[in-house]
């Protein structure tokens, strides 16, 4: 066998291996610059925007999404719960939000800027534990006991605040405040950033 030949082998081999190595290169630069794109975990928690897809979000249902390493509660309310606002009314200690900690443009009863969806950090202003979705009528959340009173809200486990389906705070509970409601945006009818006002100041 020629030379020539052992030549044109090797320099086939090495070429392919040389290709094969600078593709590899090629997409282990990519993959770290494409990721950059992405918020990292610091950008998150120093108060990132978060988007959310609420188009799936059947009525009475709630889902979570983390935004500064606090959960967000979105719950698209059914017509009857969006009545039961004024029911509650004379059971809650802040009403008309004066108090609260939210945007100016939410409305201070329904306290969003649609009345179907509610958003709110999910964590009770007493000590910051996460109060769970209660929607069921007439039952007490704590207990399980009939109560004609309670017209579905959430319920703090830890010390036993309560607050309606407009996040807004029972009297007579250790929870101060109404929950809060974060700075946020629709994109569309199916998204909202959180953590940006529809003006898109951050």
């Amino acid at each position: 066998m020629s030379n020539d030949g052992v030549n044109q082998r090797r320099r086939r081999f090495l070429t392919g291996a040389t290709c094969v190595v600078g593709a590899a290169g090629v997409v282990g630069a990519a993959v770290p610059f494409v990721g950059s794109w992405n918020p990292s975990a610091k950008a998150k928690a120093a108060g990132a925007p978060v988007k959310a897809n609420i188009g799936k979000i059947e009525p009475g249902q709630m889902i979570t999404v983390e935004w500064r390493g606090k959960p967000v509660y979105i719950l698209r309310r059914t017509e009857a719960a969006l009545d039961a606002l004024d029911q509650t009314a004379d059971f809650i200690r802040d009403p008309k939000s004066e108090n609260s900690e939210q945007p100016a443009y939410v409305d201070p009863v329904t306290r969003s800027i649609k009345p179907e969806y509610l958003v709110l950090v999910g964590l009770c202003t007493h000590l910051g534990c996460a109060p769970m979705y209660r929607p069921e009528v007439g039952v007490d959340p704590g207990s399980g006991n009939p109560d004609d009173d309670w017209y579905g809200g959430f319920f703090c486990p830890c010390h036993g605040s309560k607050f309606d389906l407009a996040g807004r705070v029972y009297q007579g509970v250790p929870a101060p405040l109404n929950l809060e409601v974060p700075p946020y945006s629709y994109d569309s009818d199916n998204v909202i950033t959180i953590g940006v006002d529809p003006e898109g100041a951050a």
